[in-house]
């Protein structure tokens, strides 16, 4: 019994939290069609840090959008967890973006007249939540805001708006964040210190996190890269290092 008990906890524990299957996205008809997911099945598996990387216009944004419930496939399927995205209507839609997924943005996208704490706190406020406080104070000592927590965004540098996105995808406890470029308004340092955050929060929250950049070294903060041209998966990486990620990426000019 206790074999089969292990086993199946094994199972649960490497349930993909995020996939798509067979993922198509097309805009426009005729001559003027673009087909920016080309049918695309991929697993997002939980408690890893996943990166997406192409040439520009390889569909990245695009599956990242269309997996987290943000866009519509226009054939095939998405899941978060067990859940087909394309079967919720808005409102369980809504619900399962307010309540199971995180998004960290290239803008902070915060709101300028509340503090970094109501800001973090906003998405449990909305759902009428108090949160596990015992997680957020662990969230907020784990992304360094603990002497920042009632300034304003205007008060604050980029890297610390930033810090603040992040810890507010995080304060819901969600099975999967979504991150697009996170880093892309940060200078290096800055955005070194949201990359060593994010996988903190991998290693020692066992979040998921799923980020779509275009800098190696950003991606060399991933378990995994998957790797995206004119909508198709064309490769994949294992704990990669910048300097096999920008290989890579030269291979994509020739």
């Amino acid at each position: 019994m206790a074999t089969l008990s292990s086993d199946l906890h094994r199972r649960v524990e490497s349930r993909a939290a995020a996939r798509t299957v067979d993922a198509r996205k097309v805009y426009g008809k005729g001559q003027t069609e673009v087909r920016a997911l080309d049918g695309v099945s991929v697993e997002f598996e939980t408690g890893r840090f996943t990166a997406i990387m192409g040439p520009s216009g390889s569909g990245k944004s695009t599956l990242l959008q269309c997996t987290a419930g943000l866009d519509t496939l226009t054939s095939g399927k998405a899941f978060i967890g067990d859940a087909d995205v394309s079967l919720l209507n808005d409102q369980k839609l809504t619900i399962l973006r307010r309540d199971r997924v995180g998004f960290i943005f290239q803008a902070y996208n915060l709101v300028p007249t509340l503090t970094a704490i109501e800001n973090i706190t906003l998405p449990l406020t909305l759902a009428g939540h108090q949160g596990d406080q015992s997680w957020i104070d662990r969230v907020v000592q784990t992304v360094g805001l603990a002497g920042r927590l009632k300034h304003r965004p205007s008060e604050l540098s980029g890297g610390q708006q930033q810090r603040v996105a992040v810890a507010r995808a995080l304060a819901t406890r969600p099975d999967i964040i979504f991150a697009d470029e996170p880093t892309g308004n940060l200078d290096s340092h800055a955005g070194a210190e949201i990359l060593q955050f994010m996988r903190q929060a991998v290693d020692s929250m066992n979040q998921t996190i799923v980020m779509v950049t275009h800098d190696p070294v950003a991606a060399s903060y991933a378990d995994r890269i998957v790797f995206l041209a004119d909508g198709r998966i064309v490769d994949e990486m294992h704990t990669p290092t910048a300097e096999r990620v920008l290989e890579r990426m030269k291979r994509f000019g020739e």
